[in-house]
């Protein structure tokens, strides 16, 4: 097996998976890996001229995640913009602020990538691309300097969906259209302050994330649940899918073991507890790709290659050991580059004057060696490295 990646860049990359589902920490659909900003030149309509999502992802799943306030979701595979309403939207010469929490990993910058083509092709101009770098004071500062801008649209996720609030509600009274990634600040209301909010189907990649350890344990021994302890709507929707998923469906794998993280540097101290406590464990899943990282480091130190993890994210350390045929054996991915696809097709949907779902989820995808290749193009809509492809060969 080969050695784990460093890690010493972890603290920021965490950001990426759970500040998307309130100040989540998203490096996960990020990892380690770095990923250029540089916008990727794909297709961005369909042969009717028309903008959807990328049509090869699966058809026909329930989304089987709510919105942060209960909202029922909506498939971002249901949403459209013909060739007609674009020709509109271009006539109109919008422009577009993109306000990150923090823009230095894979899953930030796959969103940017999917909303620069899209507005692209809808002629919307983006003016500016900011961030905070998991700071609300210069989120806030960074949200008053586009408002100077006088952007049409701002597309965002907030740093905190509180601390956040006062200054969005002022770009929403601005008349500046509104559309959010993962939720939505506090006290802001759909259809009047702003127009959706669009996350991953975080729920649905819990699920795929239990389906495949149970899978690789043939339905049944002991396991183990490594949750973020923080109050992030997207990763609770996450460990409690993977849980519940479990007790309901495989009766013969049992949780021995829980253990919480704030810093996913400390994971592998976590899993290394667990694995102390209990010998006999089968698996373990982990709530996002980077902590995933430092339970795969203590299976090492305790030579249980013989150990089944499961993780959510599609970040290169972990589809690296998932193409080795190592000890992570899949996960549940989210489709960042789509949702930019989406949140840029809800824009254009607040000018047109086009009614809007209060809360729009993007399929999930379950990964594991079998699909990773063609898993990482429809993620990132790029080929995946080099080491992956090598990997597998």
């Amino acid at each position: 097996m080969k050695k784990l990646i460093s890690m010493t860049s972890i603290a920021l990359l965490v950001s990426g998976l759970i500040l998307s589902g309130c100040v989540q920490d998203q490096s996960s659909d990020s990892g380690n890996n770095k990923t250029s900003s540089v916008t990727k030149t794909v297709q961005t309509t369909d042969s009717s001229g028309s903008i959807t999502i990328n049509p090869e992802i699966p058809d026909g799943q329930k989304i089987q995640s709510r919105g942060p306030n209960g909202e029922k979701a909506v498939s971002a595979k249901t949403l459209k913009l013909t060739k007609e309403e674009i020709k509109k939207i271009k006539a109109g010469k919008y422009t577009a602020a993109i306000v990150m929490h923090y823009a230095g990993n894979d899953w930030s910058n796959a969103q940017i990538n999917g909303l620069k083509a899209t507005f692209a092709t809808m002629g919307i101009k983006v003016i500016a691309v900011t961030d905070a770098q998991f700071k609300v004071e210069k989120q806030v500062s960074d949200i008053e300097t586009v408002m100077a801008k006088s952007p049409d649209l701002i597309v965002s996720i907030p740093v905190d969906p509180v601390s956040t609030a006062d200054a969005y509600k002022r770009a929403a009274k601005a008349g500046i259209k509104l559309v959010f990634m993962d939720n939505p600040p506090s006290g802001l209301k759909a259809g009047k302050d702003y127009v959706s909010v669009v996350s991953a189907d975080n729920y649905g990649n819990g699920v795929a994330a239990a389906d495949i350890m149970a899978k690789k344990l043939h339905e049944k021994g002991k396991v183990g649940v490594i949750f973020h302890a923080a109050d992030f709507f997207v990763t609770k929707q996450r460990t409690k899918a993977f849980e519940k998923r479990i007790k309901e469906k495989y009766p013969n794998i049992k949780i021995v073991a829980r253990g919480g993280i704030t810093d996913p540097n400390k994971t592998e101290l976590v899993a290394s507890g667990m694995l102390t406590r209990h010998p006999d464990l089968d698996g373990i899943f982990s709530v996002w790709d980077v902590p995933a990282e430092g339970v795969l480091a203590a299976a090492r130190i305790f030579d249980r290659e013989d150990l089944v993890i499961t993780t959510i994210d599609l970040g290169t350390n972990v589809a690296l050991e998932t193409a080795v045929g190592g000890v992570v054996k899949g996960l549940g991915a989210q489709l960042p580059y789509d949702q930019g696809v989406s949140e840029a097709i809800l824009a254009g949907y607040a000018i047109l004057g086009k009614s809007a779902p209060e809360y729009v989820a993007v399929p999930s995808l379950s990964v594991t060696k079998e699909n990773v290749l063609k898993s990482w193009q429809l993620v990132y809509r790029e080929d995946a490295p080099e080491t992956i492809q090598k990997a597998l060969n």
